[in-house]
Formats: C-alpha cells, structure tokens, sequence
C-alpha cells in the first residue's frame, strides 16, 4: 500500500521522519512516499483531503476531523515552545491594538492562540514564517507572529519580544500547548493507523539513536541554519509527547479545542479525535 505523508522541512519533522521515509524503520506493507511543504500548506492541503497521512497544526485539525483522526505520536507539544509575537518599534501588546500583524497561516494554532488571547488583533496579514521578521525588522509591518527556530533567531533582527503566546497558554490552563499533530484518513482503518503510528515512535528512536546520520537529511531541508540552532530546535520540539501525547498531551487538545469553542473561535464538533 503507497501512503502519501506531508511534514515540514523543520528539524524537529525531518528529524522524527528520517527513519521512516528512508527505510530504517519500515511499516510493513506500506510504502510512505514522502511530501515536504510548509505547516500552512500542509493545512491548506488537508482541507482538501490531498494527502494520507500528514502533519498539521492543531488549529486545522478543527475543520478536518470528519476526515482525518489524530495520532498518538509525532506530534510537537510541549512546555516553553509556544510562538512569540515580536515587534521593532512596540513594547506592550496593548500598544498593537488596531497595528498590522503578520501571520503565518489563517490555520496556525499560533494564529489561534492569538484569537485566544484577544480577538480584536485582528489586522493581519498572512505571509511565510520566514519572511515574517525581515518584515516586521524593515517596518512592512508593526508586528509578527512567529513560530519555529524564529524564536531563536528574533533578536538578531533587532526585535523585541511583547508576549510569549506559550507561556500564556500554560499559566491559562496548566497544560502543555499543543502545535501540531500527525493526521491520517480515517478510511485508512485501524490497523494500517496502528502500525504507521508505532512505526513514527520507531523512527523518532532511530533519529535519536542515529542523530550523526540523520543529520545530513535535516541540515538539507534546514533553510541555511546553523546546526546550534538546529539542536535547539529539536529539543524544544521533539520531546516525551512525540513519542505518546499520553494523557495530559490529550487533555492539553481538548482543553484547546473547548476553549476555543467557548470563545467562539471554532465550531463544535462530535466526531472523536482519536479513530
């Protein structure tokens, strides 16, 4: 069986797929032809039902759940790794209110976090996360949302940070924040979602096991980063919750999606996250 699978060109998505997409750690029966894109496309890709198995944030996962169900591994969550909103000229978010701020994506769970938080910041503009700071640094913009290793590599744009959107999540709600999350077409069935999941755990230990072979996929896709901020950028994504979101990781979602519901940001949904 050839299963179509789409991940980012991020370290911490290289890194968990290497093992699985370049034969270390094969699913039996199934082939996984691999498909690079950035987390917004991959989104935007989902929505249309283009792939089988595909990374997304979990701001997406609202509108696909009819389709797609959750996996238990993979996915980026954690403590300390939530997106920045930065600004050159700004201090307070309270001074941004009315100012343009750029986005990386309609579906981010960043952009998400930031209807969360407030949603009146409202006057955005979507762009590539990684134009998005030599935006915000050459005054196209007021403010940026930022995601990935931008939360790194900011203040040598000289930027400043206003709010970290994570550690608001956290102190709101005492649970991890949750990024993004592995998907796969719930037509797949049981035992196909099954093994592929257990093969992504398999490949994350390859990776760690490995990290020297590994390397030379990640630092190919890494967009010219340096390999300290590359490791960084793995440890701070690639975590216990890859490996099994586990029983907080599952609260975290939900708690995200309630919230959310509440706030009138998304619609409800009765379909499990989980097949």
């Amino acid at each position: 069986m050839k299963l179509t699978l789409g991940y980012s060109p991020c370290p911490n998505d290289t890194f968990i797929f290497y093992g699985l997409t370049h034969g270390r750690t094969p699913v039996s029966g199934v082939d996984i032809v691999e498909s690079l894109d950035d987390v917004e496309t991959l989104n935007r890709r989902a929505l249309k039902t283009e792939l089988d198995l595909t990374k997304v944030s979990f701001h997406a996962l609202a509108y696909l759940r009819e389709d797609y169900c959750l996996l238990k591994s993979g996915a980026a969550l954690g403590r300390g790794c939530g997106p920045l909103v930065v600004s050159k000229n700004y201090k307070s978010m309270e001074e941004l209110r009315g100012k343009k701020i750029a986005i990386p994506g309609r579906y981010t769970t960043a952009q998400l976090l930031l209807l969360l938080y407030d949603k009146d910041f409202d006057n955005i503009e979507v762009m590539p996360f990684e134009k998005i700071m030599p935006a915000v640094a050459e005054g196209r913009v007021d403010a940026g949302l930022i995601i990935h290793e931008g939360r790194f590599t900011y203040q040598g744009f000289g930027l400043n940070k206003l709010i970290d959107l994570g550690q608001w999540w956290e102190s709101e709600s005492g649970l991890p924040i949750p990024l993004g999350g592995i998907l796969a077409r719930r037509s797949l069935g049981a035992d196909t979602i099954r093994a592929v999941e257990d093969g992504i755990r398999k490949s994350i230990g390859y990776s760690y096991a490995n990290r020297t072979e590994a390397m030379d996929y990640i630092k190919r896709h890494a967009q010219e980063m340096e390999e300290g901020v590359i490791n960084s950028h793995i440890e701070l994504y690639v975590n216990s919750f890859s490996l099994d979101l586990g029983d907080e990781g599952v609260r975290a979602v939900e708690a995200l999606f309630d919230k959310a519901v509440a706030r009138g940001v998304i619609s409800p949904s009765d379909k499990s996250l989980f097949l």
